[in-house]
């Protein structure tokens, strides 16, 4: 199967392929791929601009031959059979112009994972703006837990296998379905190549600005992915957003049950409380009410998630008490609510969130978590949604819950015009009339040198960017070191 590029597949024969390469290896999505690939036996090597730890030495210690940087000279030495082209790759690019002019068939990173990963398995997708990578880790673990031996791969790396793959012997394989758009040769979104046959849709909310135009354009994406699910298939959604039910009921085939952690569902939580240990909840389920779970987590979102997960596992054949235990002993997700350290009694927390549901919903999970004390939350609006003014008044609400603010300005960018960028001076004003102590700055090392000065003991303080964040954390725990060391 072919496009007007010649060599495009969208399917192909696992038993036809032993050398692999892949162009772009050093993202995080397409290094772990590679990864996967070499721990299922086939001969990969991948190619990059320049690969950095901890990718490099992640890449080093799964035996994936790195070359550096783009050149035609790879894909002779590389001698593939197939050649997978990362999204971030351009048609111009020297290697993916070689591909083309060679003849080599090529795939992107998707279409692959879904000819050589997913066939002959049953493909759990969780999909959503937001929580994707912690319910599909969470979704995975429960499957490992209850002795299913299932293969996965998710957007973070997991605590409790040290990686954000795994291959297994079992019927399941869980990916965490992203609407990014897939390749230069194929703009749709990634998740319609992964095969869904039982899926979890955690929310709906207008992001990636960069590639949708508006609101419908970006619930269209969902409906399509719904409308992937066959007849015998399972969706679970999340009642707390309406919009996500009606793409679901309208478009998918399969049997659809909502959940949710604070309203009416198929599928709920009830006598929610939060402690240090995390939250412990009881699930009502059609069938009646499935006892008390402990997930070692806060914030409602989280809980919520782990309702749909709960749903999804029935539907695979778990049983209730399979899936506590596997709720019990998730130990997370990197980025995700993750502590990295506490230091004079002031507490680091590192977590993903850029869009501001995701903030606020941090916010307040951090707060569930550790009530009694002071919250510092340092904020880096760096994704390409995050820039913009879209979501200007919804940041200006995002904060509550924290005593203090630090925003990084962002660096213009070529993809987002000045009219369209957000005002991070309106929003510090806009805190400030909400009781909140905040400040902003283009340079992080300011912002990193304030937190370092004027944190004291008891202190938590929050760190949210979808980036390295110029190595703020890094820096911060240093100096936290030198000044109460």
């Amino acid at each position: 199967m072919s496009d007007d590029n010649g060599n495009v597949l969208t399917d192909i024969a696992p038993a036809s392929i032993r050398r692999i390469h892949l162009v772009g290896v050093a993202g995080t999505g397409m290094g772990s791929f590679a990864g996967m690939l070499k721990a299922g036996g086939y001969d990969v090597s991948g190619s990059d601009e320049s690969v950095y730890p901890p990718m490099s030495d992640m890449l080093a210690e799964w035996g994936v031959e790195v070359m550096t940087p783009y050149s035609p000279a790879n894909i002779t030495a590389a001698r593939p059979d197939l050649v997978i082209i990362g999204n971030v790759i351009r048609r111009v690019n020297v290697e993916a112009t070689e591909v083309r002019e060679r003849g080599i068939p090529q795939m992107s990173f998707p279409a692959a994972f879904g000819s050589l990963v997913l066939a002959g398995k049953h493909s759990m997708v969780v999909a959503g703006t937001h929580g994707k990578t912690t319910t599909s880790a969470l979704m995975a673990h429960v499957l490992v837990s209850a002795g299913t031996d299932p293969t996965f791969l998710v957007g973070g790396v997991t605590v409790n296998y040290h990686s954000n793959f795994r291959n297994g012997a079992g019927p399941f394989v869980v990916v965490e379905g992203d609407e990014y758009d897939t390749a230069y040769f194929d703009k749709g979104p990634k998740f319609m190549h992964y095969r869904a046959r039982t899926a979890l849709l955690t929310s709906v909310e207008f992001d990636h600005a960069d590639i949708y135009r508006d609101m419908a354009h970006y619930e269209s994406a969902y409906d399509r992915f719904a409308a992937t699910i066959p007849e015998d298939g399972f969706l679970a959604v999340s009642a707390s957003y309406p919009n996500a039910v009606a793409i679901a009921q309208r478009s998918c085939r399969g049997y659809v049950a909502t959940y949710s952690a604070h309203r009416a569902a198929d599928y709920a939580a009830e006598r929610l409380r939060f402690g240090p240990e995390g939250a412990r909840f009881v699930i009502r389920e059609p069938a009646g009410d499935a006892g008390e779970f402990l997930l070692p987590m806060s914030g409602n979102h989280n809980v919520e998630n782990a309702v749909g997960v709960y749903a999804a596992a029935r539907a695979l054949g778990l049983g209730a008490d399979q899936v506590r235990a596997g709720f019990a002993s998730f130990d997370g997700v990197k980025r995700r609510q993750e502590i990295r350290g506490e230091i004079g009694g002031v507490l680091v927390i590192d977590d993903f969130a850029h869009h501001p549901t995701a903030v606020r919903e941090t916010i307040v999970g951090i707060r569930q978590r550790y009530a009694a004390r002071r919250l510092w939350a340092v904020f880096e609006p760096r994704s390409n949604t995050s820039r913009r003014n879209i979501h200007q008044v919804e940041y200006t609400t995002a904060f509550d819950g924290a005593s203090r603010a630090s925003i990084r300005v962002p660096e213009p960018h070529d993809k987002v015009p000045v009219e369209e960028q957000l005002d991070i001076g309106a929003v510090v004003t806009a805190l400030r009339s909400r009781g909140i102590d905040a400040v902003a700055s283009p340079d992080t090392d300011v912002v990193v040198r304030q937190v370092i000065a004027e944190a004291e003991a008891g202190d938590v303080v929050l760190v949210m960017s979808n980036g390295a964040f110029g190595g703020f954390i890094p820096a911060l725990l240093d100096g936290l070191r030198q000044r109460f060391e």
